[in-house]
């Protein structure tokens, strides 16, 4: 029998919330040239629709993530992994930072310039949290 525990589901869910984020961003990213072929608007549409699903999940990334932070005894951490935790958490910040200039400037420029620095940071948190279980 498989024991799935609260620590399971911690993980789970910020796995999850992870995908979503990050995975949408990708999914998004890919689907813009061909939205802007079918109606110059669809883009910003799907962008949108995109964000009232997106933002519960990234909310879901920081709440499980200060979950698993609260699981974790500083004492029996090494510095390598303390600092990984920091790395992580400035590049999650910049990501939902990035994604919200993102969706609220009306340049292209800065949506091209945060779009891409949101999807990058997301990735980057991505990896450490990848290096701080190996």
């Amino acid at each position: 029998m498989i024991d799935f525990g609260a620590s399971d589901v911690r993980i789970f869910l910020h796995l999850l919330g992870a995908a979503v984020w990050i995975g949408g961003q990708i999914v998004l990213g890919a689907l813009v040239p061909v939205l802007r072929g079918v109606d110059p608007e669809a883009p910003r549409l799907a962008a949108r629709r995109f964000a009232q699903v997106a933002w519960p999940f990234f909310v879901l990334v920081v709440v499980t993530g200060i979950w698993n932070v609260l699981e974790v005894d500083p004492a029996n951490t090494t510095l390598g992994y303390q600092a990984t935790l920091g790395i992580k958490l400035l590049l999650v910040a910049l990501s939902g930072v990035a994604a919200f200039v993102h969706s609220s400037t009306e340049s292209r420029a800065v949506r091209g310039i945060t779009g891409g620095g949101a999807l990058v940071a997301g990735l980057g948190a991505f990896v450490c949290g990848v290096l701080m279980v190996g």
